[in-house]
């Protein structure tokens, strides 16, 4: 007998079979590929939104906190005070002034119609200084999420306080400000900086910011804004549903910004200041720098930078005069260092055997080279003057510039670093870095390069364009910061420091938050026998009769020094530098640099300034 089969029929697999056939379909199963891709698109899915979450609770979960207890109550807001400025000794560079503002309510003010809004701007503007339009501009960018109030004017006299509440809007509140004082405005102006009003940038970057909030924007101000800032209080009248309120107040004390104590000396700058704007006006000009500095340390005791600005009070003029009064020159501003450059030049050249000490150049005043291009007409390269023979220290204290043509780029017996040499120590002293100095804005100095120059002008690079590197003219440039920054690591023998301006911040209860030390850039120690040399020519340069700086000789000390007069504008203009260091043996001593724009001569110009800062230093720091 057989056995019996299974004849159990199952309807899906015969409509499925069936639907297959008449499609001519095969199954496949599905690959890996695609669970792999359900899985990542999953997980990408999944850390967005966790992402989200995260930025919402976490990173924004403050701002919403207090969005949603702005929904629930009527907060009146204690501002906190922002951090003060001291120099070195402790003499308060700013204060907090008292004052009031007038604080719009939008939540009231926008369930007005519009004819009441209206009235209510012409109140206003009828009380306190305020530009409608801009008035109107301004409510229309508000966002009602992000805030709950504006400030519609601040520094309110007290008549203006007592006219707002006489024609009691139920929407305006007055409110305790302060207002930012600067003392002696405009000689610490670059240094301070100031605070404004903050921009829709602004607002993006900071999510606690809101409109019509102070912030700072230049100098120290912006450097160390959220140091400052502080963290504003209120009192919060806690409402119904029906704006009622529930009788709960709750008061959050504001906290006050963390003051700066800073390494400059206020004495100092101030001196420095009036000397360097009473030799500008001597001379007609209007535009300058100054640095001190203590090289040992990196401190900032002096940093001038004019034409400048009353930083209590930014006008239109300040944002559109060609002169560039909110341009910080010291850390901004980009120069050829002219002569200053050659005890870079010299270091090189001793250290790489280029040069010796007991070689001699002569300088007959220019040299040529030949023309390949016109061979009848060779390539003259001039001297200032003409200086004879003149070695590595003569070279310095006359500044030759033919002994530096040679140095860089070589001449008759002598071979010269050449471009790519000068590039290394360009590198090695961080010439092609920022300093770091905690001020906003800084620039990084410029060398061009066999490729660069190429590139961008499609010429091939000769000699005479390591003849102009080679005492700071053509494409080169570098920032007075840098500049002064690498004449003081002679001084140190190598040691370069980051340079510094805010020494400490600390509490209001006193206790320092941080504090800044020292802190060494580079070490290049290694070349410290080269630098003997070349501080031998730099102080040649202030105390011998042909050196360019003879002046400072006349000081109670001696002086390392080295000027520049950097022809720039198609040699319309001559920008002129003086920087050095001294007492020279010193315990105690400071690095100095003068800048004169449009001058005529380094030596004429500059170095009375800068020795006028060394006497007073000397007389009030150090005597």
């Amino acid at each position: 007998m057989r056995p019996r089969r299974n004849t159990e029929l199952f309807l899906e697999e015969s409509v499925l079979d069936d639907m297959a056939s008449s499609m001519d379909c095969v199954e496949m199963p599905l690959s890996k590929g695609v669970f792999t891709l359900v899985a990542v698109a999953t997980t990408v899915i999944a850390c967005i939104v966790f992402g989200k979450v995260f930025f919402l609770g976490v990173n924004a979960g403050g701002f919403y906190k207090d969005r949603a207890i702005a929904n629930v109550s009527d907060i009146t807001v204690k501002p906190a005070e922002r951090g003060v400025f001291f120099d070195r000794f402790g003499t308060p560079l700013v204060r907090n002034i008292p004052t009031f503002r007038a604080v719009l309510s939008l939540s009231n003010f926008f369930k007005k119609d519009i004819q009441a809004q209206e009235k209510e701007i012409e109140e206003l503007a009828r009380i306190i200084t305020i530009n409608k339009d801009e008035m109107r501009a301004l409510l229309s960018r508000v966002n009602l999420e992000r805030q709950s109030s504006i400030v519609v004017a601040r520094d309110l006299t007290i008549e203006q306080v007592a006219a707002i509440k006489n024609i009691a809007l139920d929407d305006v509140n007055i409110e305790n400000d302060f207002k930012r004082q600067y003392e002696e405005p405009g000689m610490f102006s670059h240094v301070t900086g100031y605070v404004g009003l903050v921009s829709g940038d602004d607002m993006e970057e900071d999510a606690s910011l809101l409109l019509n909030d102070l912030i700072g924007k230049s100098g120290l101000e912006l450097q160390y804004n959220n140091d400052l800032r502080g963290k504003n209080g209120a009192l919060i009248d806690y409402r119904n549903a029906k704006n009622e309120s529930l009788g709960q107040k709750t008061e959050v004390a504001p906290e006050h910004g963390n003051n700066a104590h800073l390494t400059i000396d206020g004495d100092l700058q101030t001196y420095f200041y009036r000397r360097l704007k009473e030799q500008l006006e001597n001379m007609g000009r209007t535009a300058g720098a100054g640095i001190v500095m203590d090289p040992d340390t990196g401190e900032v005791l002096a940093m001038v930078s004019l034409p400048t600005f009353d930083n209590n009070r930014i006008t239109k003029e300040d944002l559109t005069n060609t002169n560039r009064p909110l341009f910080n020159r010291v850390v901004s501003g980009l120069y050829n260092p002219a002569s200053t450059i050659k005890p870079l030049v010299a270091t090189a050249a001793l250290q790489e055997g280029v040069m010796s000490t007991d070689k001699s150049v002569f300088s007959k005043g220019y040299i040529e080279i030949p023309n390949p291009y016109h061979p009848d007409q060779p390539s003259r390269f001039v001297d200032w003057k003409a200086h004879g023979w003149v070695n590595v220290y003569s070279a310095l204290a006359r500044s030759s510039n033919v002994y530096f043509y040679a140095a860089g780029g070589g001449f008759e017996d002598v071979k010269g670093l050449g471009i790519e040499r000068l590039r290394k120590y360009w590198h090695t002293f961080g010439l092609d870095e920022k300093t770091n100095i905690d001020m906003p804005g800084e620039k990084v100095g410029f060398l061009p390069s066999i490729e660069e120059k190429e590139e961008r002008t499609g010429l091939p690079w000769r000699v005479g364009d390591t003849y102009n590197i080679s005492i700071g003219q053509g494409d080169l440039t570098m920032t007075p910061i840098e500049l002064i920054n690498y004449i003081s690591s002679i001084a140190t023998r190598g040691i370069m420091y980051q340079p510094f301006v805010m020494k400490k911040l600390v509490d209001e209860k006193g206790a320092v938050i941080r504090e800044q030390q020292p802190q060494v850039l580079r070490d290049i120690s290694s070349l410290k026998s080269s630098m003997d040399e070349v501080e031998k020519g730099m102080i040649e340069t202030t105390q011998k009769d042909y050196g360019t700086a003879k002046l400072l000789k006349n000081l109670p000390f001696v002086v390392a020094g080295k000027t520049g007069s950097a022809q720039v504008s198609m040699k319309q203009k001559t920008n002129a530098f003086f920087t050095g260091y001294g007492p020279i043996g010193a315990e105690k001593r400071i690095a100095v640099l003068v800048l004169i724009e449009d001058a005529r001569e380094g030596g004429s110009n500059s170095v009375p300034v800068a020795y006028d800062v060394f006497k007073w230093y000397y007389e009030n720091r150090m005597k």
